[in-house]
């Protein structure tokens, strides 16, 4: 059975708004992924996502360059145990 694991991203850059987010549901939902994608106050965006260790790689991977449009400067990721809460992906806030 492969390994489960969870990642919290900080993510820094122009990043804010809908595009990024819808983005990166989109890319979560494509590797079949749960968590969720959050701006924050402070111009950064976090996101939590779980699943098989492979798929959350992939991406984080993602995240640390961002889809087309979005500039990307900075990932700052904590990896942990999957904590099996998560059910599907969404945006919050």
């Amino acid at each position: 059975m492969p390994e489960r694991v969870r990642v919290r991203l900080l993510i820094t850059g122009l990043v804010q708004g809908v595009a990024f987010r819808q983005s990166a549901v989109f890319e979560a939902e494509r590797h079949g992924i749960a968590g969720w994608v959050r701006n924050l106050p402070d111009g950064r965006v976090e996101a939590e996502a779980e699943g098989e260790r492979s798929k959350v790689e992939v991406f984080a991977r993602w995240c640390e360059h961002g889809p087309r449009g979005a500039a990307v400067e900075w990932v700052d990721a904590t990896w942990g145990p999957a904590k099996g809460e998560a059910n599907g992906f969404k945006i919050l806030g």
